[in-house]
């Protein structure tokens, strides 16, 4: 004679379950100047939670080279985000420039560096 278990599913408290601390590794940036004011970052970092966290560490490389070249904007172009594993990376293009460049993804370059530092997010 057979027996059937029975499973009882107890809910959790929601104070006991949590998230794990983000706590991403970045590995690098790789910049590649295309042609005059369009510049290619290569990101890699371990840890992301999602792409967002690839873009944002492209995105910090970008203002801190616009910083670095004399300019005081960057304008996103595109980004590819490749996972592999516990590693992701990121392919980005930026136009740099002195003026507000036209356009709808904009940044202030040394606005963002600034939260890069804050949010512990390094540059170029």
């Amino acid at each position: 004679m057979g027996g059937l278990g029975l499973v009882a599913c107890v809910p959790q408290d929601e104070e006991t379950v949590q998230e794990a601390p983000f706590a991403p590794v970045y590995n690098g940036i790789e910049t590649r100047l295309l042609d005059g004011d369009l510049v290619n970052f290569i990101v890699e970092m371990e840890g992301a939670r999602t792409l967002a966290d690839v873009e944002d560490y492209a995105r910090c490389a970008a203002a801190q080279y616009a910083l670095i070249r004399g300019f005081g904007f960057a304008r996103h172009v595109r980004t590819r985000v490749a996972e592999e594993g516990a590693t992701w990376r990121g392919d980005a293009v930026y136009t740099i420039s002195a003026a507000l460049p036209q356009g709808v993804k904009l940044i202030d370059a040394e606005v963002t560096v600034a939260d890069c530092g804050e949010r512990g997010i390094p540059t170029v």
